[in-house]
């Protein structure tokens, strides 16, 4: 089997999309460390008691190295009309994260700190609670922290055959 007969027939299933953001530490006592996203859609609930969920990482990826270090980091799950939000943190060549963030509506997690998506479905804060290398990503497993539906209300942006969509 080839690697683009693999990707052919995964891209055959269906995903949700997310948004993963994480803060990274502050270089200094006084600063605040820069905001980091990434567009996901290898995630999953894991359990409901304890209450588990699970991201799959690129190895050695920027969101990877600093999930390595910096175990609270949260989830936007993106609707529908964040499709612009979702391509902009899954470009590749990007610009800085800082411009990535500069002009979406975000409110700051009250536990992890980092961005959460304003219009977003569902987001959570988690914690690390273990990682597994598999293969060339790394599962990472985050005890949810906290969860809410900012707008439970809308469609949800899945991730078919390639391209972004919509259900229905």
């Amino acid at each position: 089997m080839s690697n683009d007969e693999f990707r052919a027939a995964l891209a055959r299933l269906a995903a949700g999309v997310v948004l993963v953001t994480a803060q990274e530490p502050p270089l200094d006592e006084e600063g605040r460390g820069e905001d980091v996203g990434m567009t996901a859609t290898a995630f999953m609930s894991v359990s409901l008691d304890p209450p588990l969920v699970m991201v799959s990482l690129r190895n050695s990826s920027r969101m990877d190295d600093l999930l390595d270090e910096q175990p609270l980091w949260a989830v936007s799950v993106l609707a529908a009309s964040q499709r612009h939000i979702a391509g902009r943190f899954a470009m590749k060549g990007r610009i800085s994260d800082r411009l990535l963030f500069q002009d979406l509506a975000c409110v700051r997690g009250g536990v992890s700190h980092a961005p959460l998506i304003g219009g977003a479905l569902a987001t959570l804060e988690c914690r690390t609670e273990q990682r597994v290398v598999a293969g060339d990503h790394t599962l990472v497993i985050g005890r949810v922290l906290t969860a809410e539906l900012p707008s439970p209300e809308g469609e949800p942006l899945t991730y078919f055959k390639g391209r972004y969509r919509q259900l229905g």
